[in-house]
Formats: structure tokens, sequence, C-alpha cells
């Protein structure tokens, strides 16, 4: 094999010693492909067929509704597609109905048991019911992809918050630096909790509620980093020659300084989303949370605290947050590992 000098990118750099920690990298990739299986949940649980196939027509009841008219019935409501009249005329003659892998939406009742409520797995609920006969590998599913979306998006907010606050600290420092301490020493000591009750009771809960609520105390523990990276990169010789040579503030805070400070950043990223997945989950659990009807793994441990012998509502809950959280942790770590600059480099020599 022949050696030639080639120079390999930072980014790309980072990226091969990312992948060299194979727990890290798989953990990722499981993590993306669980992400992207919960995106589709539509299609994969649902009490409504996909496609539909009467009287020589085609029928999408995922995206739009059809009465029951369209279907031989004498009402103009929606249809109700697990009424037997509509089973059995899916089953003459050419008619067919394609259900998901698993005929139950997230707020679904299953009025067919034979058992009290919660009701253990059977061939119809694979993992059971909960205690209002809602299937709860539906509302698992569908918890799960809420529980990550509101985790990048509490993410994405404290983030871009923090990074703003800090470089305006470590930057310009002095008196700016010394009131955004004192700002953050005081916000900080504010009851979080308390304020969250308060305005749950005041308002009518929401997940862009919480959002807006735990992105204003999400942002400090940032800031602390990026201003101490800012602080330090601020008196380097390349700043000072671009202020020298007149370069504006802003691009050298953007261009300059943020490149290079944005390693505690980039690592702290999946711990910061476990921390929101794990706020989402505890205030759903204390019933401070989004609505009842919201799928949420908070609610469902909230049921299998409620319901002891439902062992089924806490191991898979709980099989699933915690999954999830390791996953995280292990995709943390391997950041953290290709964003250590005392770590072997990759040279250029393959």
């Amino acid at each position: 094999m022949i050696s030639t000098n080639r120079t390999i990118s930072p980014a790309r750099r980072k990226w091969l010693q990312f992948r060299a920690n194979r727990r890290g990298f798989y953990s990722l990739v499981i993590f993306t492909v669980l992400f992207v299986f919960s995106l589709g949940a539509e299609l994969v649980s649902n009490d409504k067929p996909f496609l539909i196939v009467y009287q020589g027509n085609y029928y999408f009841p995922l995206f739009k509704s059809y009465p029951e008219t369209t279907f031989g019935g004498i009402f103009e409501t929606e249809t109700d597609y697990r009424d037997p009249f509509f089973v059995e005329l899916m089953e003459e003659d050419q008619n067919r109905a394609y259900f998901p892998l698993n005929r139950h939406y997230y707020d679904t009742i299953n009025y067919e048991l034979d058992v009290p409520v919660p009701s253990p797995p059977t061939r119809e609920n694979v993992l059971g019911t909960d205690d209002r006969g809602r299937d709860v590998f539906a509302r698992l599913l569908y918890g799960f992809r809420l529980s990550i979306l509101f985790g990048l998006a509490l993410t994405a907010v404290g983030t871009i918050i923090g990074i703003l606050c800090g470089a305006v600290q470590g930057y310009f420092g002095g008196r700016t630096d010394l009131f955004f301490q004192r700002f953050i020493e005081i916000w900080g000591s504010m009851p979080e909790l308390y304020l969250l009750i308060i305005f749950a009771s005041i308002f009518k809960p929401s997940a862009l509620l919480l959002l807006v609520l735990l992105s204003l105390f999400s942002w400090m523990g940032l800031s602390d980093y990026v201003r101490a990276e800012f602080l330090r990169g601020r008196n380097m010789d390349y700043v000072r020659a671009a202020q020298a040579l007149g370069v504006s503030n802003m691009v050298i805070m953007y261009r300059h300084l943020l490149p290079n400070g944005m390693t505690p950043v980039i690592t702290f990223l999946p711990f910061r989303m476990s921390a929101s997945i794990l706020a989402l989950t505890s205030l759903d659990f204390l019933g401070l949370g989004v609505p009842p009807t919201t799928p949420s793994l908070g609610e469902l441990l909230a049921q299998g605290k409620a319901n002891i012998d439902a062992w089924w509502l806490s191991l898979s809950t709980f099989t699933v947050l915690v999954g999830s959280l390791i996953l995280l942790i292990f995709i943390g770590e391997a950041l953290r590992e290709a964003f250590d600059p005392r770590k072997k480099r990759y040279n250029s020599a393959t």
C-alpha cells in the first residue's frame, strides 16, 4: 500500500475519532433508527387503515377523514374503522382494508377486554393496556417520540440562549460580565418547581408552555462554559490582530471565537438532551407536565406506581426510558473523547 500525505479536515478528524468509539457510534445508529421509527408512528400503530379498497376506489384514511356514508353508512360522522359493520364490509367481494401492524392509536380504548383494566399483555395488546384500556405499546411509541422531540427543542433553545449570553459575557468582560453574573445568580436561585406549579394552575398545561418555562432556566449551565472559552480566547494574538485591523466585534465573535469555543457545547449536547427528557418525564409523573390525554413516559410511570400489580406498565416504560438515556450517555462519552485534545490524533497518512 502506498502512503500518501493528505490533510484531514478538523471536522473529519473528529468524526473518525468518534467512530473509533464503537459503543458510542453504534449507540448513535440505534438511537437514530429508533427516532426515525417513532416519526412514522402513525404508520406503525393506528386505529385507521392506511389504505382502503372499496368498490374499486382507493381511500387513504390517514391523510383524509371519510364519513360513514362513503362506505354505505347512514351518518355523516367520521367512520369508525373498528366498528363490526365496517369490518364485515371489508370482507365482502374485493373490498380490503390494510391496517398498521398495531391496530391501536394512543387514545384508542379497547372495549372488548375480558378482564379489568389495566389488562396484561395479550395477542391484541402486546404490552397490555393502561388503567383506561388504552394500548401501552401505542402510548410508549408516541410518548417516546414526544420525549425526543421535546428534548431536541429544549436543548436547541437552551443552547442558543446559553451561547449568546456566554459569548457576550466572555468577550466584553468588565461590567457586562459582572452584570450577567449577578443576574444569573439571582435568576438561578428562583424556585423552578414552584414557578411551574404556579403557571400550571394559571395556564392550560401543554408541551409548548413547558418548553418556554424550562427554557428560561436551561441555558445558565452552558453559558458558564461558553463564557470561559471566550474569556480565554479574547486575549489570543489572532483576536488582537483582528481588532487592530478594524474587524467588528460581531465578526470576531462569530468567525473566530465561536468555532474555537464550540467544544464544550457539542460535548454536552447529549447530556443536556438526557436532562431535558428526564425533566419532562419527572413533571409528567408529578402531574405538572402535558395534559393527561397526551401520551408520555412520565404518565405511564405514574400509572405503574398507582397499579403495582400491573408490572407491564412500569417494566416497559422503565425499559424505554433507561434505554434512551443509556444510548445518549454513550453518545456523549464518544463525543467527549472525540473532542478531547489529549487523545491521540488521526494523522494524515493513509
